[in-house]
């Protein structure tokens, strides 16, 4: 069986932090994973920029549900779907991720929570667990999957390390070429094309393998 894992921030939507500093004007919320490759540093850095603005969820929910998938998006995911079983593996929360998976038709998401008080204010996060892309590959590879995975940051690091075939999508120069041995694309057209490529050496693999006859 093969299942393609995808990252859902600059792959499929835009970066949500992104557009969020945009519309509030503060410049470090631009910051993402590209960045700043701990992910706890950079969580902690955006909560204490949100007390300090006294900027709560429903400020950042506001923001989401004016945002679209990225163009081609949602064509490509079409396309993939009817080719083979896709998990997006995300660092987003479930409270920013509704809005924009409903408007890619429900795929499948594994992300992570928000900690939310009574006042709407943000107080902290809880990772679905730590690693969870790289764990995620793995758990399916256990499954007796083969695992295409792909994304645009350092957090996608390490699922397309561990998956049968890893490469970026719309990575920064900076990280394609700190790990050249992982190909790049731009275009959904071109990952698609990496996708029909990865069944088609699964049914290559496939044909070579012996066949059990009944005695």
């Amino acid at each position: 069986m093969n299942l393609v894992c995808l990252d859902l921030e600059g792959v499929l939507v835009p970066e949500i932090w992104i557009n969020f500093a945009l519309k509030t004007g503060i410049e470090e919320l631009k910051l993402t994973t590209r960045d700043i490759p701990d992910y706890d540093v950079l969580m902690n850095k955006r909560l204490a920029i949100l007390d300090e603005n006294n900027l709560k969820l429903k400020d950042i929910q506001k923001v989401i549900a004016s945002m679209d998938p990225l163009p081609g998006a949602y064509d490509f995911l079409q396309n993939l779907r009817e080719r083979t079983q896709l998990i997006i593996l995300s660092d987003t929360f479930d409270q920013f991720a509704a809005p924009l998976m409903k408007k890619l038709d429900w795929p499948t998401l594994f992300c992570n929570t928000l900690v939310v008080d009574e006042t709407n204010r943000i107080s902290g996060y809880t990772l679905r667990q730590k690693d969870g892309k790289k764990k995620a590959v793995n758990a399916f590879q256990s499954l007796g999957c083969r695992v295409m995975a792909s994304g645009d940051s350092y957090n996608d690091l390490t699922m397309i390390q561990n998956a049968d075939k890893g490469m970026f999508f719309r990575a920064p120069d900076s990280i394609s070429k700190e790990y050249p041995q992982y190909p790049t694309v731009t275009e959904y057209n071109d990952l698609l094309y990496a996708v029909d490529e990865f069944m088609a050496q699964d049914r290559v693999l496939s044909s070579l393998e012996p066949v059990n006859k009944l005695s």
